[in-house]
């Protein structure tokens, strides 16, 4: 199953892509991720894309998509993977249509999480990460058991300077005018799905699973 994940920042994408990787036993692809794993390994497209970050600079597609396109072939990746965060446009959408052609593949399902942008603000501005092992907790609906300490690896918790409402309200502007027009576009390759995104997280993952566990 070759799965994408489409919702605004603050849906639950991330935890939900966890959750699925256990019950498909595929692996979540994150872009965010493979580059900074390509980073470290100083590999080829690790040196392209860290001159671009270098430079305060997005990674452009090309090397993203060659990015994602090595991941793909690694052995976790044979019986599918859950793409999470990409593509963010038509552009994007297209190019990964085609590296995916070219190798024989194609993406099964997308599923777009639907979600009041009203919620949105409400769950970013109370979420927290930890800076050791990227865990994240919500300040009232899921607060970490010590304060500003992760129950996991006990790391420290952080609030990203973005997560305040009025920079809130332009990432959500943001994706609406780039991302969201990413549903049309896959509607019409008869492929989107869509869950509604607000609740309980193991009543979001049980509608997941109802698209996607055959």
């Amino acid at each position: 199953m070759r799965l994408i994940l489409l919702g605004p920042p603050g849906a639950g994408k991330g935890t939900q892509a966890k959750m699925l990787m256990g019950a498909l036993d595929i692996p979540q692809i994150s872009t965010g991720d493979i580059l900074r794993a390509a980073i470290k390994e100083n590999s080829e497209l690790g040196q392209e894309a860290k001159k671009f970050m270098d430079q305060g600079q997005l990674v452009s597609d090309d090397i993203v998509i060659g990015l994602i396109k090595e991941r793909i072939k690694e052995k976790d990746c044979e019986n599918g993977f859950i793409l999470d965060g990409f593509p963010r446009n038509i552009h994007q959408a297209e190019k990964l249509g085609e590296t995916l052609k070219q190798m024989n593949q194609d993406i099964d399902l997308v599923i777009d999480f639907k979600i009041d942008n009203d919620e949105l603000v409400d769950r970013l501005k109370g979420r927290c990460t930890c800076r050791e092992c990227g865990a994240m907790f919500h300040l009232t609906a899921r607060p970490p058991k010590q304060d500003k300490i992760c129950d996991h690896c006990q790391g420290e918790l952080y609030q990203r300077q973005d997560d305040n409402e009025e920079t809130i309200v332009k990432r959500l502007e943001v994706y609406e005018k780039e991302t969201a027009p990413l549903r049309g576009f896959y509607k019409n390759e008869g492929k989107l799905e869509s869950i509604k995104a607000i609740g309980d997280v193991q009543e979001i993952f049980s509608s997941l699973c109802k698209l996607v566990v055959k």
